[in-house]
């Protein structure tokens, strides 16, 4: 009676880590799954490359996961962003001078393809910062801590980018009235 016992509990505890494990690999999907989306975008618009954005995902969910098992949104983000510094390094840019042209350019509806060309036209680290702060919502406060940079100078590249923005697309414009 005794030996079955033993072989009911040892069967039991086997079970029950392959449960854990399923449990895990489970949790590991879910993670990626709720970010894969936002991380893949953030790639694709830095890079303008399919197949180079898939890279990045992947090498950045390969860094999440080494350096948690089950990595939250903020380790996600840190090892996104940690890629992308790698590829783009961020630094600060000198503003563009800021050119008043009237109400009637800033009132003019800009298609999506229109924006999308100016932003990848974008330096890279004012874009990733656009990105971040415009596209995704991140608070400066957040991503001053993803990219260790000081929050005066995300909120200075913010504007920067978005002054720059405005002008690639007044150009734009001014290109198609042409």
């Amino acid at each position: 009676m005794f030996k079955f016992e033993r072989e009911i509990f040892a069967s039991s505890n086997l079970v029950a880590s392959q449960a854990a494990e399923q449990s895990l690999e489970q949790q590991q999907r879910d993670v990626y799954e709720s970010h894969r989306h936002r991380a893949f975008s953030l790639a694709f618009y830095m890079t303008g490359n399919e197949i180079e954005a898939e890279e990045i995902l992947a090498t950045t969910f390969v860094r999440a996961f080494q350096a948690q098992e089950r990595p939250d949104g903020f380790a996600v983000d840190s090892a996104l962003v940690q890629e992308l510094s790698q590829r783009f390094p961020v630094q600060e840019v000198e503003a563009p001078a800021v050119i008043v042209q009237g109400a009637a350019a800033n009132q003019r509806n800009v298609r999506r393809s229109d924006l999308e060309a100016a932003v990848r036209n974008l330096p890279a680290n004012e874009r990733l910062l656009f990105l971040l702060r415009d596209v995704e919502g991140y608070a400066p406060a957040m991503i001053s801590r993803l990219l260790n940079i000081p929050e005066p100078q995300v909120q200075r590249s913010c504007f920067s980018a978005r002054i720059r923005l405005s002008q690639l697309l007044a150009e734009q414009a001014r290109n198609e009235a042409a």
